[in-house]
């Protein structure tokens, strides 16, 4: 009994040591090297090995040298792809990849070099050198180009953040590492502005307020001059609407800082460039003048803003507050300038619930004048 007990055992032993190298010859090794377009090493990138048979995927990482290595693949065809970090890998933003790589039970190696695969490319398309290495220069500058955007956009993105929380000394700082890493982006110089601005009424240091303002008046003029000095756009309607923006806040600007003059001149700029945003530019031009107790010309602004958009109700009123300072006396009587009450029951008939339709209707109401809302429209004939 004992002889045979030990037969087995001996059996169970041998079985057991057999295990091991039948499990190892179930999968096989792969390694390589992952090399940008330039032939730069991609270290930390992320390397995913999926296999086309039954979609089992292995996540691999790259070392700072741009290798990778892992046990335990099964074999099979797979396709190969490589990200430049896992965010990524998240977004599906791959940077090359490999379809029906077949993995065997030995060690397989697959390296990713983008650079050599640009290269015969190249030669297959019949390149000289000399093409293959300004194709490779150009590459390289779209790599760049959107490394830089990335970093921008973060930067942009997290200065929004902080103004929405009402952080603007975070979102200046923000915008001003950003203008650092490069000064050429308009955009980033209008956003500055833009923050600068908005924060200068916050300050309680008359000097503070004025530097930022100044701040403002500078960041946005520099927006302009770049945008102004960039080649022809794709789309000129929308670098016109662009560029009519930034007359339009550098001109908000200037009125908070008191130069009337300055941002008069502003709007009028801002409406010659964006004929389509041309009854804001004016519209705002009339306000300033209003508050400048310029009457006369915050009346003629108000006209080229009803002009571009007839159904601007606000306009009607804000001119009819003007025309009220020219009202005269007749005895007692109050007689209103040409117009004063045309424009106010055109906003009434515009707007009849506005925010200043009840202000509209106590003026009229002062001038003894009954609100009449079909200003503007024909009268039917009446029957007999």
């Amino acid at each position: 009994m004992k002889k045979h007990f030990a037969i087995l055992l001996f059996v169970v032993l041998a079985l057991g040591l057999c295990v091991p190298p039948v499990f190892a010859q179930a999968s096989g090794t792969v390694k390589g090297v992952c090399k940008d377009p330039q032939g730069t090493p991609v270290a930390d990138a992320v390397v995913v090995w999926t296999n086309q048979d039954n979609g089992q995927k292995y996540t691999l990482k790259t070392n700072k040298k741009g290798e990778y290595f892992s046990l335990g693949l099964s074999p099979g065809k797979y396709v190969v792809t490589l990200y430049k970090n896992t965010d990524d890998m998240k977004a599906n933003k791959e940077m090359d990849h490999v379809k029906g790589f077949t993995v065997t039970l030995d060690e397989n190696t697959l390296d990713l070099d983008m650079k050599k695969d640009l290269e015969e490319a190249a030669k297959g398309k019949g390149l000289t050198a000399e093409q293959v290495k300004q194709q490779q220069e150009q590459n390289a500058k779209v790599e760049k180009e959107k490394s830089t955007v990335g970093k921008l956009n973060d930067k942009l993105n997290a200065a929004k953040a902080a103004s929405d929380a009402g952080d603007y000394d975070a979102a200046i700082a923000a915008l001003t590492e950003a203008t650092q890493m490069d000064a050429t982006r308009d955009l980033l110089w209008f956003k500055l502005g833009d923050y600068y601005r908005m924060s200068a009424p916050k300050q309680t240091d008359p000097a503070e307020k004025q530097k930022r303002l100044d701040s403002a008046v500078e960041s946005y003029q520099k927006a302009v001059d770049l945008k102004k000095a960039a080649p022809p756009d794709k789309d000129p309607a929308k670098a016109a609407k662009d560029l009519a923006a930034y007359y339009n806040n550098l001109a908000d600007a200037y009125s908070k800082d008191k130069k009337t003059d300055d941002a008069v001149k502003t709007y009028e700029l801002s409406a010659q460039t964006d004929p389509s945003s041309a009854a804001q530019a004016y519209f705002n031009m009339g306000a300033v003048l209003t508050n400048a107790g310029k009457a006369d010309a915050a009346i003629a602004a108000f006209d080229k803003c009803i002009a571009a958009d007839p159904t601007r109700a606000e306009a009607y009123y804000q001119k009819g507050v003007n025309l009220l300072g020219k009202a005269t006396l007749q005895g007692d009587k109050t007689v209103p300038a040409p117009g004063t009450v045309e424009a106010l029951q055109k906003y009434l008939e515009i707007a009849p619930t506005g925010p200043n339709a009840q202000n509209a209707k106590d003026l009229l109401a002062s001038l003894g004048t009954k609100v009449e809302t079909t200003y503007g429209t024909k009268k039917k004939p009446s029957k007999n």
